[in-house]
């Protein structure tokens, strides 16, 4: 049973977005080390004493010396098949959250060909809506209604602990690989702009929209083809609204697309 946790895990990442405590940072640790988790990458972390988190770490020393510090969110994902935020508040942007138990299954079946990221956000306010647009799906733990908000580190060993337990359960079928989380990124600025072209976007708060795209999408799971189809209608949207604003410049490919180009009947000379 152990070594399939080990190997179910093995492609999960734990990434802490702006982390500020040099303590949160090691219990983080301890509490992957405890379930089996040791790829941790921290995006942007406040400086920190190295003490605190060794302190805290205790026996999970070898995770932080395994640790990726990177300058971007999109750095720390861009490997990533399948990326999920987690939050502790409500709103528009978060209504689709769902009970780390209610996910874990599927999270840990797309482990068996992607590498998935669990993004945690900083200490005082969590994820930013900025953050929740590189994820595809939500996570929110439940907990009494008088005190919604968890300790980091307890937060991630919540987490990990129901991947632990959803790990040794075999998939009912093979898992899809997924596009790589900067592919997909660049497939929704181009959707952006496209909409934005013919005007389907209001351009005041196009993000607000684009949200909605994002969450569709992301239940999706997106293949490598997917993306590449979503790319392809997005740059004839955009030449399309390009033409219709006055303007004739070529698509991105050079000439108008195949689509607009009439087709040569079998009597024509």
């Amino acid at each position: 049973m152990l070594a399939s946790v080990d190997v179910a895990l093995s492609n999960v990442r734990i990434i802490l977005v702006r982390p500020r405590g040099a303590a949160n940072v090691g219990a983080v640790a301890r509490a992957m080390k405890n379930m089996g988790l040791h790829d941790l990458v921290l995006v942007r972390p406040a400086p920190m004493h190295a003490f605190w988190s060794k302190t805290m770490a205790v026996h999970a020393g070898d995770v932080l010396e395994r640790l990726r510090r990177c300058d971007s969110l999109a750095e720390a994902i861009a490997d990533c098949g399948l990326v999920v935020g987690t939050t502790c508040r409500g709103g528009l942007y978060r209504a689709a959250a769902v009970p780390p138990r209610h996910a874990a299954a599927g999270i840990v079946a797309a482990t068996a060909t992607n590498r998935v990221a669990l993004l945690f956000g900083p200490e005082d306010s969590g994820l930013s809506n900025e953050d929740l647009k590189s994820c595809h799906q939500l996570l929110a733990i439940p907990t009494a209604p008088e005190y919604a908000s968890l300790n980091l580190a307890q937060a991630v060993l919540v987490c990990a602990y129901e991947l632990f337990l959803a790990a040794p359960e075999p998939a009912a079928e093979p898992a899809p690989t997924l596009a790589a989380a900067e592919q997909v990124e660049r497939m929704f600025q181009h959707l952006r702009a496209a909409f934005l072209s013919i005007g389907f976007l209001h351009p005041d708060n196009p993000d607000h929209i684009m949200f909605a795209f994002r969450r569709i999408l992301g239940r999706a799971g997106l293949e490598d083809h997917d993306v590449r189809i979503l790319l392809g209608l997005a740059r004839q949207i955009e030449w399309f609204g390009r033409q219709a604003g006055g303007r004739q410049a070529a698509p991105e490919r050079g000439g108008p697309p195949a689509a607009a180009t009439p087709a040569r009947t079998a009597s024509a000379p």
